[in-house]
Protein backbone atom coordinates (compact mmCIF):
# COMPACT_ATOMS: atom_id res chain seq x y z
CA UNK A 1 0.00 0.00 0.00
CA UNK A 2 1.65 3.57 -1.08
CA UNK A 3 2.45 5.41 2.08
CA UNK A 4 0.53 8.89 1.37
CA UNK A 5 2.24 12.01 0.91
CA UNK A 6 1.78 15.11 3.57
CA UNK A 7 -0.01 18.17 2.46
CA UNK A 8 0.44 20.83 4.49
CA UNK A 9 -3.10 22.60 5.31
CA UNK A 10 -3.67 25.91 4.40
CA UNK A 11 -4.46 27.10 7.99
CA UNK A 12 -0.65 25.86 8.53
CA UNK A 13 0.66 27.97 5.55
CA UNK A 14 2.08 31.32 6.75
CA UNK A 15 0.27 34.33 5.63
CA UNK A 16 3.22 35.86 4.00
CA UNK A 17 4.30 32.46 1.87
CA UNK A 18 4.37 33.02 -1.62
CA UNK A 19 1.90 30.69 -3.41
CA UNK A 20 4.48 30.05 -5.98
CA UNK A 21 8.04 30.39 -5.82
CA UNK A 22 8.32 32.34 -8.85
CA UNK A 23 7.21 35.26 -7.35
CA UNK A 24 9.60 35.28 -3.87
CA UNK A 25 9.34 38.78 -2.84
CA UNK A 26 5.48 38.94 -2.67
CA UNK A 27 5.72 39.60 1.36
CA UNK A 28 8.08 42.85 0.60
CA UNK A 29 5.70 43.92 -1.99
CA UNK A 30 2.78 43.70 0.70
CA UNK A 31 4.52 44.89 2.96
CA UNK A 32 5.75 48.28 0.67
CA UNK A 33 2.44 49.00 -0.31
CA UNK A 34 0.70 48.82 3.25
CA UNK A 35 3.67 51.60 3.93
CA UNK A 36 2.98 53.38 0.91
CA UNK A 37 -0.72 53.31 1.63
CA UNK A 38 -0.33 54.56 5.21
CA UNK A 39 1.96 57.07 3.60
CA UNK A 40 -0.56 58.74 1.14
CA UNK A 41 -3.42 58.23 3.29
CA UNK A 42 -5.13 61.10 3.39
CA UNK A 43 -6.26 62.38 7.02
CA UNK A 44 -9.63 64.76 8.24
CA UNK A 45 -8.55 67.70 9.13
CA UNK A 46 -9.88 69.09 12.51
CA UNK A 47 -12.72 71.50 12.40
CA UNK A 48 -12.40 75.09 12.27
CA UNK A 49 -12.34 76.11 15.52
CA UNK A 50 -9.58 74.12 16.21
CA UNK A 51 -7.36 75.49 13.51
CA UNK A 52 -8.28 78.86 14.45
CA UNK A 53 -7.42 77.93 18.29
CA UNK A 54 -4.05 76.57 17.25
CA UNK A 55 -3.72 79.98 14.84
CA UNK A 56 -4.45 81.82 18.56
CA UNK A 57 -1.94 79.53 20.05
CA UNK A 58 0.79 79.20 17.85
CA UNK A 59 0.45 83.09 17.49
CA UNK A 60 0.87 84.11 21.34
CA UNK A 61 3.76 81.79 21.75
CA UNK A 62 5.34 84.26 18.57
CA UNK A 63 4.47 87.18 20.73
CA UNK A 64 4.71 86.35 24.28
CA UNK A 65 8.57 87.31 25.01
CA UNK A 66 9.39 84.25 27.11
CA UNK A 67 7.63 81.68 24.76
CA UNK A 68 9.26 83.40 22.13
CA UNK A 69 12.34 83.09 23.38
CA UNK A 70 12.23 79.51 23.94
CA UNK A 71 10.94 78.86 20.53
CA UNK A 72 12.37 81.21 18.65
CA UNK A 73 15.29 78.24 17.78
CA UNK A 74 13.05 76.61 16.04
CA UNK A 75 12.57 79.47 13.12
CA UNK A 76 16.11 79.67 13.38
CA UNK A 77 16.82 75.87 12.38
CA UNK A 78 14.52 76.90 9.32
CA UNK A 79 16.46 79.51 8.45
CA UNK A 80 19.90 78.19 8.40
CA UNK A 81 18.53 75.26 7.17
CA UNK A 82 16.84 77.59 4.20
CA UNK A 83 20.43 79.00 3.73
CA UNK A 84 21.96 75.22 3.68
CA UNK A 85 19.25 73.91 0.56
CA UNK A 86 19.83 76.67 -1.60
CA UNK A 87 23.72 76.78 -1.52
CA UNK A 88 23.45 73.03 -2.24
CA UNK A 89 20.70 73.82 -5.26
CA UNK A 90 22.90 76.48 -6.42
CA UNK A 91 26.14 74.11 -6.38
CA UNK A 92 28.14 75.54 -3.53
CA UNK A 93 30.06 73.99 -1.41
CA UNK A 94 28.26 73.59 1.99
CA UNK A 95 31.00 73.48 4.61
CA UNK A 96 28.77 73.44 7.88
CA UNK A 97 25.82 74.71 10.12
CA UNK A 98 25.93 75.79 13.72
CA UNK A 99 23.63 76.57 16.23
CA UNK A 100 23.89 78.45 19.30
CA UNK A 101 21.85 78.41 22.38
CA UNK A 102 20.91 82.11 21.84
CA UNK A 103 18.72 81.41 19.07
CA UNK A 104 21.93 82.83 16.63
CA UNK A 105 23.15 80.42 14.12
CA UNK A 106 25.70 80.73 11.11
CA UNK A 107 25.73 78.36 7.43
CA UNK A 108 29.07 77.76 6.02
CA UNK A 109 29.56 77.84 1.96
CA UNK A 110 32.20 78.00 0.18
CA UNK A 111 32.43 79.07 -3.33
CA UNK A 112 32.72 82.21 -5.86
CA UNK A 113 31.93 85.57 -3.47
CA UNK A 114 29.74 87.22 -5.61
CA UNK A 115 27.02 86.23 -8.47
CA UNK A 116 23.95 84.72 -8.22
CA UNK A 117 24.52 81.21 -6.38
CA UNK A 118 26.00 84.00 -2.99
CA UNK A 119 22.83 86.30 -3.98
CA UNK A 120 20.31 83.47 -3.56
CA UNK A 121 21.98 81.73 -0.40
CA UNK A 122 22.33 85.13 1.50
CA UNK A 123 18.39 85.75 0.71
CA UNK A 124 17.38 82.48 1.34
CA UNK A 125 17.42 82.23 4.95
CA UNK A 126 15.17 85.15 6.25
CA UNK A 127 11.78 83.55 3.86
CA UNK A 128 12.65 79.91 4.76
CA UNK A 129 10.30 79.71 7.31
CA UNK A 130 7.41 81.50 5.95
CA UNK A 131 8.15 79.08 2.89
CA UNK A 132 8.21 76.37 4.80
CA UNK A 133 5.04 77.29 6.75
CA UNK A 134 3.46 77.98 3.28
CA UNK A 135 4.65 73.99 2.45
CA UNK A 136 3.18 73.21 5.17
CA UNK A 137 -0.20 74.29 5.12
CA UNK A 138 -0.76 72.99 0.92
CA UNK A 139 0.29 69.25 3.01
CA UNK A 140 -2.20 69.78 6.38
CA UNK A 141 -4.78 71.12 4.14
CA UNK A 142 -4.96 68.68 1.70
CA UNK A 143 -4.86 65.69 4.69
CA UNK A 144 -1.13 64.43 3.93
CA UNK A 145 -0.14 64.89 7.43
CA UNK A 146 2.01 61.37 7.27
CA UNK A 147 3.80 63.26 3.88
CA UNK A 148 4.53 66.20 6.37
CA UNK A 149 5.97 64.81 9.14
CA UNK A 150 8.29 62.68 7.09
CA UNK A 151 9.34 65.35 5.05
CA UNK A 152 10.19 67.11 8.33
CA UNK A 153 12.01 64.54 9.43
CA UNK A 154 13.74 63.69 6.10
CA UNK A 155 14.94 67.08 6.03
CA UNK A 156 16.17 67.45 10.03
CA UNK A 157 18.10 64.32 9.03
CA UNK A 158 19.83 65.87 6.21
CA UNK A 159 20.50 68.76 8.34
CA UNK A 160 21.69 66.87 11.34
CA UNK A 161 24.65 65.94 8.55
CA UNK A 162 26.00 69.48 8.40
CA UNK A 163 25.65 70.38 12.27
CA UNK A 164 29.39 71.21 13.28
CA UNK A 165 28.42 71.66 16.42
CA UNK A 166 27.07 69.74 20.11
CA UNK A 167 24.42 72.15 20.96
CA UNK A 168 23.36 72.17 17.00
CA UNK A 169 23.19 67.91 17.35
CA UNK A 170 21.48 68.35 20.49
CA UNK A 171 18.49 70.50 19.40
CA UNK A 172 18.23 68.30 15.93
CA UNK A 173 17.59 65.43 17.25
CA UNK A 174 15.24 66.86 20.11
CA UNK A 175 13.30 68.17 17.41
CA UNK A 176 13.57 64.93 15.28
CA UNK A 177 12.43 63.17 18.47
CA UNK A 178 9.59 64.89 19.04
CA UNK A 179 8.28 65.14 15.45
CA UNK A 180 8.56 61.11 15.51
CA UNK A 181 6.97 60.36 18.62
CA UNK A 182 4.36 62.83 17.55
CA UNK A 183 3.96 59.95 14.23
CA UNK A 184 4.32 56.63 15.98
CA UNK A 185 2.33 57.58 19.02
CA UNK A 186 -0.08 60.11 18.68
CA UNK A 187 -4.12 59.68 17.21
CA UNK A 188 -4.66 60.72 13.78
CA UNK A 189 -6.75 63.51 15.50
CA UNK A 190 -3.41 64.84 18.02
CA UNK A 191 -1.55 64.51 14.43
CA UNK A 192 -3.18 66.96 12.30
CA UNK A 193 -3.53 69.19 15.65
CA UNK A 194 0.15 69.08 15.83
CA UNK A 195 0.57 69.72 11.88
CA UNK A 196 -1.67 73.27 12.70
CA UNK A 197 0.68 74.33 15.38
CA UNK A 198 3.42 73.95 13.25
CA UNK A 199 2.10 75.46 10.66
CA UNK A 200 0.92 78.24 12.15
CA UNK A 201 4.13 78.96 14.02
CA UNK A 202 6.08 78.33 11.14
CA UNK A 203 3.87 81.36 9.06
CA UNK A 204 3.42 83.72 12.25
CA UNK A 205 7.33 83.02 13.45
CA UNK A 206 8.82 83.66 10.22
CA UNK A 207 7.64 87.26 10.09
CA UNK A 208 9.08 88.65 13.51
CA UNK A 209 13.05 88.03 12.92
CA UNK A 210 12.45 90.05 9.97
CA UNK A 211 10.74 93.04 12.09
CA UNK A 212 13.43 92.21 14.62
CA UNK A 213 16.02 92.83 11.92
CA UNK A 214 14.55 95.92 10.28
CA UNK A 215 14.49 97.65 14.19
CA UNK A 216 18.45 96.48 14.78
CA UNK A 217 19.74 97.74 11.54
CA UNK A 218 18.00 101.27 12.37
CA UNK A 219 20.11 100.88 15.36
CA UNK A 220 23.05 100.17 13.65
CA UNK A 221 23.43 97.04 15.14
CA UNK A 222 23.37 94.06 12.59
CA UNK A 223 26.68 95.24 9.65
CA UNK A 224 26.52 92.11 8.90
CA UNK A 225 23.20 90.79 8.15
CA UNK A 226 22.04 88.91 5.28
CA UNK A 227 20.29 92.10 4.41
CA UNK A 228 23.45 93.89 4.29
CA UNK A 229 25.18 91.32 2.70
CA UNK A 230 22.89 91.42 -0.25
CA UNK A 231 23.78 94.95 -0.39
CA UNK A 232 27.02 94.22 -0.72
CA UNK A 233 26.42 91.68 -3.53
CA UNK A 234 23.71 93.81 -5.49
CA UNK A 235 23.02 97.26 -6.43
CA UNK A 236 19.95 97.56 -3.82
CA UNK A 237 20.43 99.13 -0.40
CA UNK A 238 19.59 96.47 2.74
CA UNK A 239 16.28 98.06 4.16
CA UNK A 240 15.18 97.33 0.27
CA UNK A 241 15.90 93.62 1.28
CA UNK A 242 14.10 94.17 4.53
CA UNK A 243 11.03 95.01 3.21
CA UNK A 244 11.20 92.25 0.59
CA UNK A 245 11.35 89.49 2.98
CA UNK A 246 8.86 90.97 4.89
CA UNK A 247 6.89 91.08 1.67
CA UNK A 248 7.73 87.55 0.71
CA UNK A 249 6.82 86.03 4.27
CA UNK A 250 3.78 88.35 4.68
CA UNK A 251 2.29 86.88 1.47
CA UNK A 252 3.00 83.51 2.69
CA UNK A 253 0.87 84.18 5.54
CA UNK A 254 -2.01 85.09 3.75
CA UNK A 255 -2.15 82.27 1.49
CA UNK A 256 -1.16 79.87 4.30
CA UNK A 257 -4.02 80.96 6.31
CA UNK A 258 -6.17 80.91 2.88
CA UNK A 259 -5.03 77.27 2.73
CA UNK A 260 -5.56 76.70 5.99
CA UNK A 261 -9.21 77.33 5.86
CA UNK A 262 -11.96 74.15 5.28
CA UNK A 263 -13.47 74.25 2.31
CA UNK A 264 -16.83 73.85 3.41
CA UNK A 265 -16.44 77.47 5.50
CA UNK A 266 -15.07 78.87 2.33
CA UNK A 267 -18.41 77.95 0.26
CA UNK A 268 -20.11 79.41 2.81
CA UNK A 269 -18.74 82.49 2.85
CA UNK A 270 -18.80 82.69 -0.90
CA UNK A 271 -22.57 81.70 -0.74
CA UNK A 272 -22.95 84.64 0.77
Amino acid sequence: MPTPRHRPSPASATPCAPARRRIPWRCPLQTFSGLWTRLVAVQPGPPFWMTALAAFAALGVVLYPSSWHISRGLITVAHEGGHALVALLTRRKLQGIRLHSDTSGVTLTRGRPTGPGMIFTAAAGYVAPSLLGLGAAWLAAAGYITILLWTVLLLLAGMLLMIRNVFGVVSLVTIGGAVFALYWFATPDIQAIGAQLAVWFLLFGGIRPILELRRKRRQGRAPESDADQLARLTPFPGGFFVYLFLLVSTGALLVGAYLMIPNELLNRLGGI
